[in-house]
């Protein structure tokens, strides 16, 4: 067996299962989960429609680049939704992958050098794919912490130069996994700028940037600062978009990768041996996604709604960012151990989160996730309000 398995830390959910061992939920309440990032908004019928009326597409075998239809789709979907000069070439600069957390953790197999220094830089907390692909390929990961007093962004300017030197690939993640933090088009633009100083490769992933709370202010995307700078060739530049939290269809696992087309050419190579290419019938059904934002606006609806509920709930007892895109809250726990907290919210309340600390890692002496929690308002209206006021008793009864 691959030796550097043994390099790969527990999953988050891994821990959080031994933190709940022997803990009884308070059998007078149901439970309510807001531990995982899954939409549970009910998927577009006229999706569901599309898959059935192509489930023959099982059928066949599909192409690894995808059907040009549903490359053009995409196209259009990025030129429109991020304000670009041109549609991006569907042949050479977009490429369909089954979901983003296939396709992050492929494209670090196809694009890291282990042959030479290979640092990965990503932001701390992270969603863990960007780690545990980075130690499979050879590479060394190296971790930007996202505090409080920086809006929960990494600070590139804080970066030493010797990091850069080694430095393959930086990850982003915007909206942010677990903050919710949006990166701002300047700070995009000088990560662009620092790529074509020590030519490293910026990957993108933006699968929350359908998720934001005001209509008018909709979240950058890495594309877009490519676009502004007149730089259409998106060089260094790639981006991960995903169906899962825009259209509430997690299992059709449909996402798609788009930029710098010798990237794509190369990581395309890789995927025809890599044999994981999407149905037909799955292809079909993203098409009519890609093509209609009517159900986005209406999603979106249903999250801002809420985030208005809970956070009315909440902010008088919690400290929290405010809210700007995803469908999380990482507010601070009283006393500071988020594990504590969050073992006894279960057992009182019979809510469910997830310690922000263990999306984190330490460094020198600091993690920066501990102390606060991550609150995934995923399930229904009635019942994410219901989860909120429980919060907020337990909080109270801390003081």
């Amino acid at each position: 067996m691959n030796p550097d398995l043994d390099q790969l830390k527990p999953y988050p959910f891994e821990t959080l299962a031994k933190l709940r061992e022997g803990v009884v939920p308070n059998p007078a309440l149901d439970p309510i989960a807001l531990t995982i990032g899954e939409p549970r908004h009910a998927p577009p019928e006229f999706v569901l429609d599309t898959l059935r009326e192509h489930i023959m597409g099982v059928a066949k075998y599909p192409a690894t680049g995808g059907l040009g239809e549903l490359r053009q789709a995409i196209a259009d979907w990025l030129e429109k939704r991020f304000s670009l000069n041109a549609t991006p070439d569907i042949d050479q600069q977009v490429l369909p992958v089954t979901g983003t957390r296939e396709a992050l953790f492929a494209f670090i197999q196809a694009s890291l050098d282990s042959s030479r220094p290979a640092r990965v830089l990503v932001p701390n907390p992270f969603y863990q794919i960007y780690e545990g692909a980075t130690l499979l390929a050879g590479g060394e990961v190296t971790y930007l912490p996202c505090p409080a007093e920086n809006g929960f962004r990494p600070d590139y300017a804080a970066v030493p130069a010797e990091v850069w030197r080694d430095t393959q690939i930086v990850f982003v993640c915007s909206p942010g996994n677990p903050t919710g933090a949006v990166t701002p088009l300047e700070d995009f633009q000088q990560l662009i700028r620092l790529a074509d100083e020590h030519d490293f490769l910026i990957a993108s992933d933006e699968c929350y940037s359908e998720l934001y709370l005001d209509e008018s202010t909709p979240p950058p995307g890495l594309l877009q600062a490519c676009a502004a700078m007149g730089r259409d060739d998106y060089a260094r530049c790639v981006v991960f978009h995903s169906l899962s939290k825009r259209s509430n269809l997690p299992g059709l696992r449909s996402g798609f990768v788009a930029g710098d087309g010798e990237v794509i050419r190369r990581f395309r190579h890789y995927r025809t041996y890599h044999g994981c290419a999407m149905p037909l019938h799955h292809q079909y059904a993203s098409i009519a996604a890609w093509n209609d934002e009517a159900h986005v606006l209406a999603n979106r609806d249903a999250y801002r709604e809420k985030f208005a509920a809970v956070t009315e709930i909440l902010a008088p007892v919690m400290d929290f960012p405010t809210p700007e895109a995803s469908f999380y809250l990482y507010p601070a726990v009283p006393g500071g151990d988020d594990a504590a907290f969050t073992r006894e919210l279960l057992r009182e309340e019979a809510v469910g989160v997830l310690p922000a600390s263990y999306m984190a890692r330490e460094v020198d002496g600091v993690n920066p996730g501990a102390g606060r929690i991550r609150l995934a308002l995923v399930a229904e209206l009635e019942q994410t309000v219901e989860a909120a006021q429980r919060l907020r008793r337990f909080v109270e009864r801390l003081r």
